[in-house]
């Protein structure tokens, strides 16, 4: 199935009564996953198993049970693990006993090529794999979102706001909550005061040479360049660092790099793994001493001359080096 055809057959409300979500856009996943779980759930018996709380038995057993109040007995799984296709075609096989029952399993795992194969369209259950959005059609969901929210917001605001996100719908469309309490017009003023921007590239890249003790003066002075503040520069450091230790503590205490658990939204696997392993790098020790430098340079930036600034922010930068 094809992303515009999930869309009219939601409207149509054609989704098949088992269907599973894949691809490498998580945000897609999440979002059509809402859409169908709202769709099949009201006056509904929903069970939500998320990543490690899946069990066959479980699932089998909420779909083997009658209806309490006649509505649907929906199963919704979200899990980055496949599940043994044998489980998978036994509770198909109990989905199609009722017509009371819906199966619908969010895959978030990298492997594309075989864990679909339990939901056959010949079979009436059915799957979609996502791919990350282009631009229009993320433009077409933060339309749809901030028309959802009753906010009033031009094209080329939206525009704005999505690349102030580096191109990450899901954090843009978090933001309209916030945006939708001005209760007028969106500008791109209140989103240059009301949002915090990721800033673009270079910034990560910034990051990326100074935790690996790589040469960074040439970025460093093109952000400048560009007018980006060093107090924001300072903060947007320890953001990162402090994600860093949330995924450092979720391995000690939960033996996983579930980005999920630990930011509330799922990264694509490449960039949670290899936040995982920056994050194995530090010890708890280098990551106190990190922070603890970035906030007393934070706190030295506001209160320094306006001219000192740049000097300052480069020295605290090569004394954030020598910590990692």
């Amino acid at each position: 199935m094809k992303q515009h055809e999930l869309s009219t057959a939601l409207s149509q409300g054609r989704i098949a009564t088992a269907f599973m979500l894949l691809g490498e856009s998580h945000f897609l996943i999440d979002y059509y996953a809402k859409r169908i779980r709202d769709a099949f759930c009201q006056e509904a018996q929903a069970l939500e198993l998320y990543y490690h709380e899946y069990t066959f038995s479980a699932a089998k057993a909420h779909l083997s049970q009658a209806s309490l109040f006649g509505g649907n007995n929906v199963v919704v799984i979200k899990s980055d693990k496949k599940i043994p296709k044998k489980e998978l075609d036994d509770l198909i096989v109990l989905v199609k006993k009722s017509p009371d029952n819906y199966l619908l399993f969010a895959y978030y795992g990298d492997d594309f090529k075989s864990s679909f194969t339990a939901f056959d369209k010949t079979q009436g259950t059915d799957f979609i794999r996502f791919f990350h959005p282009n631009f229009n059609d993320a433009m077409k969901i933060l339309h749809q979102e901030t028309a959802a929210r009753h906010l009033t917001m031009d094209a080329y605001t939206s525009a704005y706001l999505f690349n102030s996100q580096n191109g990450n719908l899901g954090l843009a469309i978090n933001e309209l909550d916030k945006l939708s309490l001005l209760n007028r017009t969106i500008t791109r003023s209140d989103i240059d005061e009301q949002v915090y921007s990721l800033a673009e590239v270079k910034l990560d890249d910034l990051i990326a040479q100074l935790l690996e003790k790589k040469e960074f003066r040439a970025t460093l002075e093109r952000l400048l360049e560009s007018g980006e503040d060093p107090v924001r520069i300072i903060t947007a450091i320890s953001t990162f660092v402090h994600g860093l230790l949330l995924f450092l503590l979720q391995m000690k205490l939960h033996g996983n790099s579930d980005s999920k658990a630990i930011l509330g939204y799922k990264l694509p696997g490449f960039i949670e793994s290899a936040r995982a392993e920056q994050a194995r790098r530090f010890k708890l020790s280098t990551f106190k001493a990190i922070l603890t430098h970035l906030v007393q340079s934070e706190l030295a930036l506001k209160t320094c001359k306006s001219g000192e600034k740049e000097a300052l922010l480069f020295a605290a930068l090569l004394r954030l080096q020598a910590l990692v």
